[in-house]
């Protein structure tokens, strides 16, 4: 529990905004924050360091051409395939481009990566990947090694200074310019009085939104607070529509759900249904190795339809399970499942938001003196579907380009000077007069029953006011952050009018030239569609009244 001023713990460059602060404590604000060195930075955590960030749980690996025979060029290729016709061509080929080099700095930060004997990188292959290009470390435990070096190093480096059980649910303004942030314990969800850390720049890390939903592979602090903080601030939000499902979550009933790597199935494990049929076969000519949001939707159908759904590693893997993905046999032996001898029961789940606020390809955001990268943020590179385990290769490339960037630009930007203001709260136009009893649960039960796997726009439309009604004075800023990142998510998606990538409109099962195309939206076009939905939503109501 943080107690007194936490800011005044810090060093006096920090207290007079001389820093550059960074919200967020995975891999993108911990590899940011290394690149920056020796400029000093602030790096706000809520957690202990590197607990609960959604880069630790990364079990596939990290992608990069970098074995003979394969080339950026090809990695860029499929990233733009996987992507269903609207990747930002240009980001695709610097993320593959920088790959390599993203890779040996991880290499020198001390990251295991697993090796032949040769001490030659042995990669492994993942679902769209034309080649084997994805760096492993012990089958399933990169994430956890490389945010384990990452947080190490970071510990070592006098230039950062973390500043933990602290959230961040406000940017703070110098009129548009965004010049520091506003700060609670992290114990206390926005509540009482907030702390004021002024910054010459401020870096969103802030992770991903798969906790808007009730079944999601994200840890808790991925809860989408950063696009709805940076939209306050005047930021452009990207291609909010595109959430991408992982069609292998774990069905034990926990939350988080744990993830199946797709490396299971890049190893021969196929998908059966309580039968023991094949379902992806007569699906995709890719069949388990499908694209991801193919697979997910496959295996939405079979769980809705009560045949359930499994993973089946017993051929294709079988006694070698414990060594070759020893985190994921441990998390089934918890949950009573012998991987070796009987098939895994999997939902899909929130995994992946592909949008987020929208940055150019040095993480600079349409707003003054905000930057973003990681999952918050929205390059383009993904269009509407990621490709596998381009996330983390996403996050340290256009981590070390924002942080140059910064840098470049340190000597030019001044400490704020004046007051800071936060930027304006909500305008929600709340109805029905419920003013007690807010919780994340009726937001996530919106989102997962209007906004998920396969959507209509009836249910979309119907979304909009539900999650309107959540915005009253007696909610915590936190969830006020979470319901207004949703209704971006559902406005984006009421809005296209068609089937892309990890978008899917049941009332529009196909793609339409007329929106191959990203999505934009600011705060004033979300709260727009939001008031015209509800009053849509309040025509239905009377008319279904006089009908009766």
């Amino acid at each position: 529990m943080v107690s007194g001023n936490p800011i005044s713990a810090l060093p006096a460059p920090a207290r007079r905004g001389e820093c550059i602060v960074i919200v967020g404590a995975g891999l993108a604000g911990l590899f940011t924050a290394l690149k920056l060195a020796p400029h000093p930075v602030v790096l706000i955590s809520p957690h202990p360091l590197g607990e609960d960030a959604s880069s630790s749980w990364a079990q596939g690996g990290i992608a990069a051409a970098v074995s003979e025979g394969d080339t950026p060029e090809a990695h860029a290729r499929d990233t733009i395939r996987a992507g269903a016709g609207i990747v930002d061509e240009r980001m695709a080929h610097l993320l593959a481009s920088e790959a390599a080099e993203r890779i040996e700095d991880l290499l020198q930060l001390g990251v295991p990566f697993d090796t032949d004997l040769e001490g030659k990188l042995q990669l492994s292959r993942e679902a769209a990947h034309g080649a084997r290009r994805i760096a492993r470390v012990k089958g399933d435990l990169a994430g956890k090694a490389i945010m384990a070096a990452v947080k190490d190093a970071a510990r070592k480096t006098t230039s950062i200074h973390v500043l933990e059980g602290m959230s961040a649910h406000a940017l703070a303004m110098t009129g548009k310019r965004v010049s520091g942030v506003h700060l609670w314990p992290a114990a206390s969800q926005g509540h009482g009085e907030a702390f004021t850390l002024p910054a010459k720049a401020v870096v969103l890390a802030s992770g991903g939104a798969g906790q808007l939903y009730s079944v999601t592979t994200n840890p808790k602090s991925a809860n989408g607070e950063g696009v709805a903080m940076a939209a306050l601030a005047g930021a452009t939000i990207a291609d909010a529509e595109f959430v991408q499902f992982h069609p292998t979550a774990l069905n034990i009933g926990r939350d988080p759900a744990p993830l199946a790597t797709e490396a299971l199935r890049g190893e021969g494990a196929v998908l059966v249904n309580g039968r023991g049929e094949r379902y992806m076969t007569g699906v995709h000519d890719d069949a388990e190795l499908a694209p991801r949001d193919v697979v997910a939707r496959a295996t939405f159908r079979e769980v809705q339809a009560g045949r359930g759904a499994f993973i089946d590693c017993r051929e294709a893997i079988g006694d070698t399970f414990p060594d070759t993905f020893p985190g994921l046999y441990e998390v089934c032996r918890s949950a009573d499942i012998d991987p070796v001898r009987e098939p895994i029961p999997i939902a899909p789940a929130a995994h992946y938001h592909m949008g987020g606020v929208l940055t150019d390809a040095n993480g600079r955001t349409s707003v003054d003196g905000l930057w973003a990268c990681g999952e918050v943020a929205s390059t383009g590179t993904h269009g509407a579907n990621r490709l596998a385990s381009n996330s983390l290769l996403e996050t340290v490339v256009f981590g070390a380009r924002a942080a140059a960037d910064i840098a470049g630009l340190s000597h030019h930007i001044s400490p704020p000077r004046g007051r800071l203001t936060a930027p304006p709260g909500f305008n929600g136009s709340a109805q029905g007069g419920r003013q007690s009893g807010v919780s994340g649960d009726s937001l996530r039960e919106v989102m997962t029953s209007c906004v998920g796997v396969v959507r209509t726009g009836a249910g979309l439309q119907d979304a909009l006011p539900k999650l309107n009604a959540l915005l009253h004075p007696d909610a915590p800023r936190p969830l006020l952050n979470r319901v207004l990142t949703a209704q971006f998510i559902a406005a984006a998606a009421l809005l296209r009018e068609e089937s892309r990538g990890a978008q899917f409109r049941s009332d529009f099962p196909e793609a339409r030239d007329v929106w191959r195309k990203r999505s934009y939206l600011t705060l004033s076009d979300v709260q727009a569609i939001v008031e015209s939905s509800t009053e849509q939503s309040s025509a239905n109501v009377i008319h279904a009244e006089f009908a009766r």
